[in-house]
């Protein structure tokens, strides 16, 4: 699994300008091992160097047991995604004060889709211990396709089991 290193993400951020935006989100992956169901959490931060020049991506891989219940309906997991990004941006928060920054989650608020059905908690959430309103499905990129390719981009090293 990979690890974020945390001091390297706020040296870089530290080293931008303040035009700089920062994106910062989770996805996850569910798969069985045997007769058990983990999750691949995979956070990604975003930093669009000067708003317009470009970005560079940091991420982390993590593995955990899953136990939701109803597959269809992953309340469990896509609650872990919200706290893992939410403990993520309290960690930078001294250095994000100042930058315009933007919370993450893979939630579909279309009812017809199973990750609704955490979508007032997950917000709720996030605004309580961030103080950021969160973006969802459509506008999540961080979350829909930065930390879902962060996997994918490295996957000679952190392949599934």
């Amino acid at each position: 699994m990979k690890k974020l290193n945390l001091e390297e993400v706020r040296h870089f951020i530290e080293a931008q300008t303040l035009e700089s935006k920062i994106y910062i989100g989770c996805d996850s992956e569910r798969f069985r091992i045997g007769k058990d169901w983990y999750a691949d959490y995979v956070m990604a931060i975003v930093v669009h160097i000067n708003g317009n020049n470009g970005c560079k991506i940091f991420g982390e891989v993590t593995r955990e047991k899953d136990y939701d219940q109803k597959q269809n309906r992953p309340r469990y997991r896509l609650m872990n995604e919200v706290y893992k990004v939410s403990e993520l941006y309290l960690k930078l928060a001294d250095i994000l004060e100042e930058r315009t920054v933007e919370v993450h989650l893979d939630i579909n608020p279309d009812e017809m889709y199973g990750s609704n059905c955490v979508i007032n908690e997950a917000i709720g959430y996030i605004r309580g211990t961030c103080n950021v309103v969160p973006m969802v499905k459509p506008n999540a990129f961080a979350a829909s396709y930065a930390a879902g390719r962060f996997k994918t981009f490295d996957n000679c090293k952190y392949k599934s089991a």
